[in-house]
């Protein structure tokens, strides 16, 4: 008899496995962020100051596009990886309970709503009448990072989880994770946006307070968007998720293990995710209710036992008076 040979996949197979299963917008925001930095790195570009938020720039010449263009840049290698490594399991996760539509509107309106609070706080902290930092006000940032922090305030608010491991080194409140990791990176990290990350920390909170609500668009509005033909292509490829639940042809993969954070930044477990080439999930309990800002029907990221998976309970349809 023919001994049963077993094998496992190589690291191409499973980088194109792991690759499949990010969805659209996601996948799409990596390779954006990916190829800008791969284009300045070629060309040689690496005038940031025309492009990070510089709020004298903003407010002296209203230059609103340094909104957008500064978290699309990267300074660095590492930057660069580290903030889409830390995308994938929390824009992966938002985006199967969200839709990609709503995702893309969420990452926009927190990419805005950063940057107002920024240059808020940056010209009121500089001009203050008790004693000036003018530094503040030409402070230049960039990166994803801002986006990022305030993806993980909403991920963790929406999990409904008590505690949090810090890079698998010890365990803190859930409530105040998002702090911690701000004060960590001030110190493991150099050249690190403080005022960034505390403005991506502080919208985060407002959305998940429900602060954001008139701003977010009912779900007839996701379903126009869906139904344009100019987007058509889009929304055949099979990692688009519909807002309405679902995906339009076929199911992504899911390599997950539902017991895991769903966040290598989060769970601590950043070494092992990247080893894996996969995102992971995390358990947590029932919410009782369905609220506009996490659309579904009362279940939270994950469950157990014979309860149904989060992709399952979560819909991006809710009621509307």
């Amino acid at each position: 008899m023919r001994p049963n040979i077993i094998t496992e996949a190589g690291i191409p197979t499973r980088l194109n496995q792991w690759w499949s299963s990010i969805p659209f917008v996601t996948s799409g925001v990596i390779l954006i962020c990916g190829v800008i930095y791969l284009l300045c790195l070629l060309i040689g570009y690496d005038s940031y100051v025309e492009i990070c938020f510089l709020p004298s720039a903003v407010a002296s010449h209203f230059q609103v596009y340094r909104f957008y263009t500064s978290v699309l840049f990267h300074g660095s290698l590492l930057h660069v990886l580290f903030n889409m490594l830390a995308l994938v399991p929390l824009g992966t996760e938002l985006e199967r309970i969200m839709g990609s539509v709503r995702l893309l509107f969420l990452m926009l309106l927190l990419a805005t709503t950063n940057a107002i609070l920024h240059l808020t706080i940056a010209f009121l902290v500089a001009y203050n009448p008790l004693y000036h930092v003018p530094n503040l006000v030409n402070e230049c940032s960039i990166g994803f990072s801002g986006v990022i922090f305030s993806m993980i305030v909403i991920e963790t608010s929406l999990s409904g989880v008590q505690s949090r491991s810090v890079f698998g080194l010890f365990n803190v409140p859930a409530k105040w994770y998002a702090w911690i990791l701000l004060v960590l990176f001030q110190f493991l990290a150099s050249n690190v946006s403080l005022l960034g990350h505390l403005c991506g920390i502080l919208s985060g909170f407002a959305y998940t307070y429900g602060l954001f609500n008139y701003l977010l668009p009912g779900p007839s509005f996701y379903s126009k968007i869906e139904g344009l033909s100019a987007l058509s292509v889009c929304v055949r490829r099979p990692g688009f998720i519909m807002c309405t639940g679902g995906t339009t042809y076929g199911q992504l993969p899911t390599y997950s293990n539902t017991s895991a954070a769903p966040s290598a930044l989060i769970n601590g477990n950043f070494l092992r995710n990247i080893s894996s080439w996969m995102p992971s999930r995390h358990t947590s309990t029932a919410q009782e209710g369905e609220d506009p800002r996490f659309p579904g029907r009362a279940r939270t990221l994950g469950s157990v036992g014979t309860e149904p998976t989060a992709r399952e309970a979560y819909s991006c349809e809710h009621s509307q008076s």
